[in-house]
């Protein structure tokens, strides 16, 4: 499909001479006035106009302002036989993207206009780029529903548009980096650059030429100028993860910058304002730092302006079920094949599983799980054995809590014993210790079931559906 292009010329030899060289390579339309332009405009996009200056009745000037409140915007260019630096500083204020002077010359008019519709490209391409950044990194895409982790998006909320330093604090995986990417998003700064630095990752001599970039013949190697992490920043927001590992000497220079709002290049001596915000994180415990004397207090008390803290992966429980939920269909999308779904037995022994790797290694055991197997269904015998085991010491806890806590466990009648009889070593399902459970509940209450709904943790009515499902164990002897 060609790119379509208005003319707009009152001029009917200059127009129709315009559409005759341009329709071999462009869908072409003519205006004699700016009120035919609007009705064709209004009727029909066009990627590209090119109006006179000088017309009867409403001028080019208004024949852009037209054309540059339509969605989407169509590149514009100005043509006229009064050139001069006035009308073509007002047709660039207006929006348009070059001027010619007539009489027009036809190549110079074709390579314009294939520049403008680049450029029209490119800005619709940075355009659908911030709405699915923005649509990414939004409030509503931060999976989960635990309270811990909204009384955090709640924070995220008031603090983002501010222009505060933020300290972001948490376990590593528990998604530092996200919250500062949702923080810069809805930020007024959403339209500038969010860069990323791991301070961890780099040495202490490489880290400071990486921040704050240095001049040539700063030291041996520096060839040239280099601008660092700040300066690229810009307009937009720093994020410095484990900023608890930076050397003493770059913990002076930060807190300069937080202090002056400026930096030097290494091997510079001029002072560099920069508009950046700053968002830190950390996996340690600052404050235990700054009493080992391994973090200035200073730089901690200008980091620490708000803080936010990522509660961990075990403190958000019924958040798991949705994190699963959502990381296997995205790596069966992901993967072109179909979604997994997990048996009520493995969603239990995920769910009491601690995750010491936080969400990172809940994503990883889904993209893992999508991958490797086979079959529709992924059941508690599926799991490694560290999700099993978890499951079952949670259920031997319970079972501990039940008998009382070093206390001898009560006597067990002859059937009992024989139906929980098991091979030595034998590690047992989850339905094996939801009766063995209720079973030492049963008999700990003397066969009442109110207490040992109690005892459980459970209602009487699932208590009753329970005993409904196994029978033999309402038996005591």
């Amino acid at each position: 499909m060609l790119p379509s292009v208005l003319i707009v010329d009152d001029e009917k030899h200059t127009r129709e001479g315009l559409q005759q060289a341009l329709e071999e390579s462009y869908d072409v339309c003519v205006a004699a006035n700016a009120t035919e332009a609007f009705n064709l405009m209004d009727a029909q996009p066009f990627d590209a106009v090119v109006t006179d200056l000088r017309m009867p009745g409403k001028s080019g000037l208004k024949v852009i302002d037209k054309a540059l409140s339509l969605s989407p915007r169509p590149a514009v260019l100005m043509m006229t036989a009064y050139g001069n630096i006035e009308t073509a500083v007002e047709a660039m204020k207006r929006g348009a993207v070059d001027f010619l002077t007539k009489p027009v010359n036809i190549e110079r008019l074709e390579v314009l206009i294939q520049r403008a519709l680049r450029t029209r490209t490119l800005e619709t391409e940075v355009k659908q780029l911030h709405e699915r950044l923005d649509e990414k990194f939004n409030f509503d895409h931060i999976v989960g529903n635990s309270e811990k982790l909204r009384e955090v998006i709640e924070r995220v909320r008031l603090v983002a548009p501010s222009r505060a330093t933020l300290l972001v604090e948490g376990e590593s995986g528990t998604g530092k980096e996200l919250i500062a990417q949702a923080i810069h998003q809805a930020s007024p700064r959403s339209r500038g650059p969010l860069v990323a630095v791991h301070c961890a990752a780099l040495a202490d001599n490489l880290l400071e030429s990486e921040l704050f970039g240095h001049e040539r013949g700063a030291f041996t190697g520096a060839n040239e100028r280099r601008i660092g992490r700040f300066e690229s920043a810009s307009g937009g927001t720093l994020f410095l993860d484990e900023i608890g590992e930076i050397s003493a000497s770059t913990q002076v220079k930060l807190l300069r910058f937080l202090e002056t709002k400026s930096i030097e290049r290494v091997g510079g001596s001029k002072a560099i304002e920069l508009d950046v915000r700053l968002v830190a994180a950390t996996n340690r415990d600052l404050e235990q730092r700054v009493r080992e004397g391994k973090f200035r207090e200073d730089l901690f008390f200008r980091l620490n302006v708000v803080r936010i803290v990522m509660p961990p992966l075990r403190e958000r429980v019924s958040d798991i079920p949705l994190l699963l939920a959502h990381y296997l269909k995205l790596f069966a999308a992901e993967n072109q094949v179909s979604p997994l779904t997990l048996t009520a037995g493995a969603l239990r022994a995920l769910q009491s599983y601690p995750w010491p790797g936080n969400i990172r290694e809940l994503r990883n055991f889904c993209e893992n799980a999508v991958v490797l197997h086979r079959g529709p269904e992924l059941s508690e015998y599926d799991l490694e054995p560290k999700f099993r085991n978890a499951g079952f010491a949670e259920s031997q806890a319970s079972a501990a809590s039940l008998t009382g806590e070093g206390g001898a466990k009560p006597e067990l009648g002859v059937a009992t014993q024989r139906h929980f009889s098991m091979a030595p070593n034998r590690l047992l399902s989850i339905e094996e210790n939801e009766k063995r459970l209720l079973h030492e509940a049963l008999i700990k209450s003397r066969g009442n079931r109110t207490k040992a709904a109690a005892l459980m943790g459970v209602s009487r009515r699932t208590l009753h559906r329970k005993l409904a499902q196994w029978p033999e164990l309402d038996v005591l002897d």
